[in-house]
């Protein structure tokens, strides 16, 4: 975890300066800012490992720099807010955030939260690297783990978050298996970590916005009632 960069975005001095100061006790390296615009031009300079989203910025909508920051790059988002409903939950989640912490909170805790988010991404990255690039090819999809991108045999592509492409890929490593919810929400969310309950349902709820006709009756990614969650088609992997 040494020396990861993590940008801080908080308009609130007093908050960004507690949470780059425990960060950089446990060796990261951290940078703040007080909005959204000045963010956005330090990720033309420099990609963090993480960003740390407040959603009351005063320039923009927090929600609308978590749906840039996932769509446009590839980074671990955290929202750091006193917004706690269950609509901004559930919208932060939709938009590609990896975890949705509320104000007040535990430092300690926020920690442990940042090293389980970029231990899962380490490990992701790391399958991708140890092994020869292959993309995942599926019923009329393709998946490409090094760029995130699904493409359809029609010529469509899309690039998927880094919580959404985390995702997919468990249910292609396990094809034509029912898997538990709970083996998700502990695979994706960190054994340490304290995750939304319905993190995976949004999650779920996003991929099949882009992968099925009709994402309210999926034929790709079926849902058993009280059990989890099935990719019923054969995946085969294979060069670029």
């Amino acid at each position: 975890m040494m020396h990861k960069l993590i940008y801080v975005i908080e308009d609130e001095r007093d908050i960004a300066a507690l949470v780059c100061a425990e960060l950089e006790r446990f060796g990261y390296e951290t940078a703040s800012f007080r909005t959204g615009a000045q963010a956005t031009q330090a990720l033309k300079r420099r990609l963090p490992a993480l960003c740390i989203v407040d959603l009351g910025l005063p320039d923009m909508d927090g929600l609308a720099l978590v749906r840039e920051l996932c769509d446009k790059h590839r980074v671990g988002v955290m929202i750091l807010t006193g917004r706690g409903s269950l609509p901004d939950r559930v919208l932060g989640l939709e938009l590609g955030a990896d975890d949705y912490m509320i104000k007040p909170f535990d430092p300690r805790e926020l920690v442990a939260r940042v090293n389980s988010l970029l231990r899962r991404m380490d490990q992701s990255n790391q399958v991708e690297t140890d092994a020869s690039p292959k993309i995942a090819r599926f019923g009329d999809w393709q998946f490409d783990p090094a760029t995130l991108t699904l493409s359809h045999s029609d010529g469509r592509s899309d690039r998927l978050s880094s919580a959404e492409a985390d995702l997919l890929l468990l249910l292609l490593r396990a094809p034509q298996q029912i898997l538990n919810r709970d083996r998700l929400m502990g695979d994706l969310m960190g054994r340490d970590s304290i995750p939304f309950e319905r993190s995976i349902d949004v999650r779920m709820s996003r991929i099949r916005k882009k992968l099925e006709d009709d994402p309210k009756v999926p034929k790709l990614i079926k849902t058993v009632y009280g059990v989890g969650y099935l990719l019923s088609v054969p995946v085969q992997w294979s060069a670029p």
